[in-house]
């Protein structure tokens, strides 16, 4: 059984562009989120899946120096980059991770991973109903569900956002939840504006010299104990799953 991450990125963000090479402490926002994840117990390889922009030659350049598969694909239609990187991979399970969300714990990522496994599902996922912080998702699902879907979504935005049919399409899918017990789903650590990128910036410099692999609690306990922290990006564009959210830490 190959269980393949694969992490979706692109340099063409419109709000931030080469948003994906911003520096934290000494490194590239993008190594963050492969050395974060790299310490799962379950993952066999991962797989950098950018496109085929002339743009995106900059993160092939970077994946071939660190040693990272890569497969180059659709920019617009990253459910189909998905299925052909499964593909040309050999992926029995593929786990989702986006590239602008450095704050990934790998402990929760194995609990989801573990979570599908047990119960032998379709899709399992942190995200609907939504209880961790915007960034901190994570979505794993076989390679036969993600075939599915490929082959029959006709929507942009299910074929922009990948797992966007398993959710539309729940009779066709067996899934399964992890909830975190409290709500912290108002909370953004993901990035897409500078705000953003400032907020994590200050995450950084504040828990990683003391532990490089500083947990989901390391980040909570820090902002609880400096609340306006959680205001710097409040008023960011959310994606659907966090809209509505109000501020509360």
């Amino acid at each position: 059984m190959n269980i393949v991450a694969i992490i979706q990125a692109r340099t063409g963000s419109t709000r931030l562009p080469d948003k994906v090479f911003l520096d934290l402490k000494g490194n590239p926002l993008i190594w963050h989120v492969f050395n974060r994840i790299k310490k799962s117990k379950y993952i066999n390889s991962f797989v950098l899946a950018t496109t085929k922009n002339k743009k995106d030659d900059r993160l092939e350049n970077w994946a071939l120096e660190n040693n990272i598969l890569l497969y180059r694909g659709n920019e617009n239609d990253v459910l189909d980059r998905y299925y052909q990187a499964a593909n040309m991979f050999k992926a029995d399970i593929i786990v989702r991770i986006t590239a602008d969300d450095p704050l990934k714990d790998v402990d929760v990522l194995d609990s989801v991973i573990n979570e599908f496994l047990i119960h032998n599902v379709d899709f399992a996922f942190n995200n609907n109903p939504v209880s961790f912080p915007e960034g901190m998702d994570v979505e794993v699902f076989k390679y036969n569900a993600l075939k599915i879907a490929h082959l029959n979504s006709t929507d942009s935005f299910e074929r922009e956002h990948v797992t966007q049919y398993f959710h539309r399409n729940p009779e066709l899918f067996s899934k399964r939840n992890i909830s975190n017990l409290q709500d912290f789903s108002n909370l953004r650590w993901t990035i897409d504006t500078l705000e953003d990128y400032k907020l994590i910036q200050i995450i950084y410099n504040k828990l990683y010299d003391k532990n490089k692999s500083f947990k989901f609690k390391d980040i909570i306990l820090l902002i609880e104990s400096n609340p306006k922290l959680a205001t710097l990006n409040i008023y960011e564009k959310r994606s659907e799953m966090y809209k509505n959210k109000n501020l509360k830490i």
